[in-house]
């Protein structure tokens, strides 16, 4: 394994073409991006020399534990996907961080990412979890993030349900594919709390075969631009939004009238057993019974249709 250290920075190929005859120090001072990605560094060593470091390019190594970042306060992009980390950790000290990437490891919680104020951007996906576990969020993260963050994130990672998240007011991008959600509803109220919410990425979920699953989501989802990859067109949102409108709009005519559900045009089937439910004007054997119209009993409602 390989342990980042100045020395092995110093003597890499392509910072020691960039730095020609500058001293190493001042070079390092210097220094705003470093890519040590695949390189089979399994630890991170003091490296607060390069303290005005901004991007750093970590991923497919064999780091277990994240350290020894504290220093790199002008960090703005941290790349850390596919490795061995098991706990989000030492990350509170960096204030200007907009975007992290944790993809590919083996986080069961997300959580240590108070103070944070400027992340706009949390990759997550696809943890290492044991079989049956889920990834979950600490309250107090979620509650730190909730004005920052744009994009989550968090597919492939045994997640069944969104309500813990709905306090992330200001999300435009949310990717949870993969996962087990269920729920039609509860992803509708989730939704329509997201009211900056452009991209969403629900594909291969268990809610995904729902009745009208795709209408759904576009009606509960106001600004949508992409549901699954595919682009949500604004005439067929129009068209929803007003179809659901005209048909709230009927439910509410039982209640005014004092009926319990708005019931269709009965079929010819059923017309025998209605009649036999309304009033009769004249009951002697010898008249032939004489019944007020369908339309005119219901209007009146004299009964309640169930």
């Amino acid at each position: 394994m390989v342990r980042l250290t100045i020395d092995l920075i110093a003597k890499s190929s392509i910072h020691v073409k960039n730095r020609r005859d500058e001293p190493l120090e001042n070079y390092l001072k210097k220094l705003t991006h470093l890519n040590f990605s695949n390189k089979n560094i399994d630890e991170i060593d003091d490296l607060s020399v390069c303290r005005s470091l901004t991007v750093l390019y970590l991923y497919d190594n064999c780091i277990t534990r994240i350290s020894n970042l504290g220093f790199a306060s002008s960090l703005t992009h941290l790349y850390l996907q596919n490795n061995s980390i098991r706990n989000i950790e030492n990350l509170s000290s960096l204030h200007r961080l907009s975007k992290l990437y944790l993809g590919g490891n083996c986080i069961a919680v997300v959580e240590k990412l108070e103070g944070l104020d400027d992340l706009k951007e949390l990759h997550i996906e696809n943890q290492q979890l044991p079989p049956g576990e889920k990834l979950l969020f600490d309250p107090r993260t979620l509650q730190s993030l909730s004005k920052s963050l744009l994009v989550l994130n968090a597919s492939s990672n045994g997640i069944d349900e969104l309500k813990e998240l709905v306090i992330l007011e200001n999300l435009t991008h949310f990717a949870a594919s993969d996962n087990q959600l269920r729920d039609l509803k509860e992803v509708e109220h989730v939704l329509k709390k997201w009211h900056s919410l452009q991209r969403l990425d629900l594909i291969r979920n268990p809610v995904c075969i729902k009745p009208k699953y795709r209408d759904r989501i576009i009606v509960a989802s106001k600004h949508l631009e992409f549901l699954d990859g595919k682009e949500v067109n604004q005439t067929a949102r129009e068209f929803l939004i007003n179809w659901k409108a005209s048909r709230d709009g009927k439910k509410k005519i039982p209640e005014e009238r004092g009926l319990d559900v708005l019931c269709p045009y009965p079929n010819p089937d059923d017309l025998q057993a209605i009649y036999t439910l309304l009033p009769i004007r004249y009951n002697q054997p010898s008249i032939p019974s004489k019944r007020w119209p369908v339309d005119s009993v219901l209007n009146r409602g004299f009964f309640k249709l169930c």
